[in-house]
């Protein structure tokens, strides 16, 4: 197995195509868009957020859900026009709860083993992406969430994530900007924030001055393997592999029915903003600590001097990628009433469709054919786990690889 075809140029296929070419794969990486992360990878809220590990599959996340249903700003809203992939998602959902735990212990554990790898490679690609290391702070209004809080932490300690709690004055110390009352928050000092896309655009440039093949502007019309091979559908031609990988974001669903997997991903949608600082007061009034605020379900990030990224809420209405006012509405007064002194001018709306499995878990590794694989569904924390499931899914090909030579050194 030495010729490879990623199917997917955001953050998951860019960092896959990458993993497997430091291996010694002949790699072509497949993207539908005329450029890498321009998808879902193009504009999130920006955490490396081991912090944020916490998956949603528990009773609160639902009972909350259920009281916004009627909300259109709510932070979790959910068009209750029933389709079975929806029926279906929210059934696994269910069915998940009993391993929240241990899913966010797990998630945790990988959150911050993908650190080193994104770091490094970034050092040896030279990849300028806005990175900012001053940790993430997490924000609470009442005494529920912060004890909520509380318990998360013990989990996330279990996967090797240190974060302390902070009072509220030691909150301000941390971001002297954040306005507000607050009951207390988390800091976890080892966070870290940056631009997804430039990072991607600067690792996909790596990708071709290591030797591998993108192909931008190819959409995929099919794909397909069996124990001989692999192939890729594009223009009307079948081009053969020896495997694939599928890290499509949303599309990976489709693509796995038809290699004989079930993949039950769902088009979660989640919106941001790009504050633009066009003002020396707006510049020094917005924050530097990312944060996130677990009432508004809301993440922020500074990228560079001049941009201030807010992002969160979910939304659960299949492939609409519309950008809805009152969706966005939230956001703009989420700064206006945290950082008053910073100037909503220029705000630049986006929404993205975060490929999210019902568990909350990437799936990572081998599908049911020999030579098919996967790195996909990783919902909101694609950029934060994006670098060791590469790793893990590029591993599992070099295994695979040893296992097929093997046979035919016996013969």
């Amino acid at each position: 197995m030495q010729r490879i075809a990623v199917i997917g140029g955001g953050i998951t296929g860019v960092t896959t195509a990458y993993a497997l070419l430091k291996r010694g794969l002949d790699v072509t990486l497949y993207e539908r868009n005329r450029y890498a992360a321009m998808e879902t990878s193009f504009a999130n809220g920006g955490q490396l957020s081991a912090s944020n590990a916490e998956v949603w599959t528990h009773w609160p996340t639902v009972l909350k859900g259920l009281r916004w249903m009627l909300r259109a700003d709510a932070p979790l809203l959910v068009n209750p026009r029933p389709t079975w992939h929806k029926l279906s998602w929210f059934a696994e959902f269910i069915a998940a709860i009993p391993r929240y735990a241990d899913n966010t212990t797990e998630t945790a554990r990988l959150a911050v083993a993908a650190r080193e790898y994104l770091y490094r490679w970034a050092r040896d690609e030279e990849i300028e992406f806005d990175l900012e290391r001053r940790g993430i702070l997490h924000i609470y209004r009442d005494r529920a969430s912060f004890e909520h809080a509380a318990r998360v932490t013990r989990l996330l300690a279990n996967g090797g994530l240190e974060r302390r709690p902070v009072t509220p004055e030691e909150m301000r110390a941390i971001e002297p900007n954040l306005a507000g009352d607050y009951h207390g928050g988390f800091f976890t000092e080892s966070d870290a924030t940056g631009d997804i896309h430039k990072y991607t655009q600067g690792l996909a440039a790596a990708v071709e001055r290591r030797g591998g093949s993108i192909r931008y502007g190819q959409d995929v019309s099919g794909v397909g393997a069996d124990a001989g091979g692999a192939w890729v559908g594009v223009q009307g031609e079948r081009e053969a592999y020896d495997g694939l990988v599928v890290c499509a974001g949303v599309a990976s669903r489709g693509l796995a029915a038809s290699l004989g997997d079930r993949l039950n991903v769902y088009p979660v949608k989640g919106y941001s903003i790009t504050v633009h600082l066009d003002d020396a007061a707006s510049r020094d009034a917005a924050p530097m600590v990312s944060l996130l605020d677990d009432e508004a379900k809301l993440v922020t990030s500074r990228l560079g001097a001049e941009r201030f990224r807010v992002a969160g809420t979910a939304e659960f209405n299949g492939l609409d990628r519309d950008i809805r006012h009152d969706r966005i509405r939230p956001l703009i007064d989420w700064v206006e009433r945290c950082f008053p002194g910073v100037g909503t001018r220029r705000v630049v709306p986006w929404a993205g469709l975060r490929p999210m499995l019902p568990d909350m878990m990437p799936r990572v590794g081998r599908g049911r054919q020999p030579r098919v694989f996967y790195n996909t569904g990783h919902g909101h924390l694609g950029w934060t786990l994006s670098a060791i499931t590469a790793e893990l899914v590029a591993d599992s090909v070099m295994v695979a690889r040893t296992e097929q030579v093997r046979p035919s050194l016996a013969q």
